[in-house]
């Protein structure tokens, strides 16, 4: 007696193989751009942190050093305690500046992640991208200006 033999074909296998390959060079790209958009977001928040630190130093007219405002430098950026983070003019005005690199992803090296404050005392995000030729623009936070 001879049996039927049940199972999937070479072609048929090879089908389903192609359309895993598909998918994955869709996804695998998507996937990157997220993960990119996390890590200028994370690095983003973690200078965030410090502008209370610095609105603190201007009501006491202290000098402006990364230990008065308690930085650490984050992997995701090029910083070091050494080199510090804030500018603060004499007229209230001043920024906060970090550059992107470190354990950042590659298109991501030499974005300039800036916090600037006013006079006023409001502050607002610039995102300078002249120094990654990767950057593409939806990796943006929101609410920031990219030049």
């Amino acid at each position: 007696m001879i049996g039927k033999n049940s199972g999937f074909t070479l072609i048929e296998l090879m089908i389903v193989v192609a359309i895993v390959g598909i998918i994955a060079a869709i996804a695998i790209p998507s996937y990157q751009g997220y993960v990119m958009q996390s890590q200028v977001n994370q690095a983003l928040g973690e200078l965030s942190a410090y502008k209370t630190a610095v609105e603190e130093r201007l009501s006491q007219s202290g000098a402006l050093v990364n230990s008065d405002i308690g930085y650490s430098p984050s992997p995701l950026t090029t910083g070091t305690a050494a080199i510090d983070i804030a500018v603060l003019n004499p007229d209230g005005s001043g920024h906060l500046e970090v550059t992107m690199g470190g354990n950042a992803h590659g298109s991501l090296t030499g974005v300039v992640l800036r916090l600037e404050r006013s006079v006023t005392g409001s502050w607002s995000c610039i995102v300078d991208t002249s120094g990654a030729p990767g950057w593409s623009d939806r990796y943006s936070p929101s609410g920031c200006a990219v030049i």
